[in-house]
């Protein structure tokens, strides 16, 4: 099973043939999970026929020479103070941009257009940066922490146009949506209310996967005929499908808080705690686009 999030689909974070991907019992130390009622014990990436590579004894050799049994490595592995940190790092960085980009290029009459255009390349720098981290082998917080700072200039941007000029307030009110989407899912998730299981997964990518492809439609529309397109993302139905957007991050967040935690489960190299971090910043700003652009709309009908 695979998140929406690109970084997810690696070692620990994949799933494969539409199941969770670890067959094994955790490492010392991590959950007692058993592989029978565990639909996610399926496959370990972290996980070979010779034992869990990241529980590599050095002294692996000499233990079994003497007949010692191999002691599980203990340090190294990726803890959940570690994804705190990390995504604290990679969401600050981003705040940080959207700040200065707020506060230093301007959207005023005369100025808008220039403030826009440097906004949308940032989008398309950071969509960039995104594809090359999603595609490396290995986490680099150089290139996540600067995508967060590219994307932090657009979403600063974008903020400061629309509340200046369509709705004062849409910002915090878009930050405040976001911010209760996640700790909402995260209670849900974390009471078990939220069960993340091959049946969830399947809905939530077919959903997601129409939900693109309409989107996709609409955008050819727009460019070839003017206009909204379709107005799949103006008036009523432009409502209609940011909830649709909102509900769908809701879900990828589930996703990836599951995957994370089996990352944590079966002993994830702390580097990964980067991955996590930048798929869950994804995932963030997709709900805080869709909030920003419901509250737009919402404003431009009164």
């Amino acid at each position: 099973m695979r998140s929406r999030n690109p970084v997810f689909s690696r070692r620990g974070f994949s799933r494969d043939s539409g199941y969770a991907g670890f067959n094994t019992a955790p490492q010392a130390g991590g959950p007692a999970l058993g592989t029978q009622g565990n639909p996610y014990a399926q496959g370990a990436p972290y996980a070979q026929p010779s034992g869990n590579p990241y529980a590599q004894n050095p002294y692996a050799q000499q233990d079994l020479q003497y007949g010692a049994p191999q002691a599980p490595a203990t340090t190294g592995r990726m803890t959940m103070d570690d994804v705190v940190l990390r995504t604290a790092s990679t969401l600050g960085t981003l705040v940080v941009t959207a700040a200065l980009a707020w506060a230093l290029l301007p959207v005023d009459a005369a100025n808008i257009g220039r403030s826009y255009g440097i906004g949308i390349g940032a989008a398309l720098l950071g969509m960039v940066l995104a594809l090359v981290q999603s595609f490396k082998r290995k986490a680099s917080p150089a290139l996540i922490l600067t995508y967060a700072a590219v994307e932090g200039v657009f979403l600063g941007v974008i903020s400061s146009i629309v509340d200046t000029h369509i709705a004062s307030g849409a910002a915090m009110q878009a930050v405040l949506g976001t911010m209760a989407v996640f700790v909402g899912v995260l209670l849900a998730y974390k009471a078990g209310w939220i069960r993340v299981n091959r049946r969830f997964y399947g809905f939530v990518m077919a959903a997601a996967l129409g939900f693109v492809m309409l989107m996709m439609v609409n955008m050819l529309f727009a460019v070839f005929g003017g206009g909204d397109g379709l107005g799949f993302r103006s008036g009523p139905l432009g409502v209609f499908f940011g909830v649709v957007g909102i509900i769908l991050g809701a879900c990828f967040l589930a996703l990836d808080f599951k995957q994370v935690e089996d990352g944590i489960a079966y002993g994830a190299p702390r580097e990964e705690a980067w991955l996590a971090a930048f798929g869950l910043t994804l995932t963030l700003v997709w709900i805080y686009m869709e909030f920003l652009r419901i509250i737009a709309i919402l404003n431009q009908s009164d």
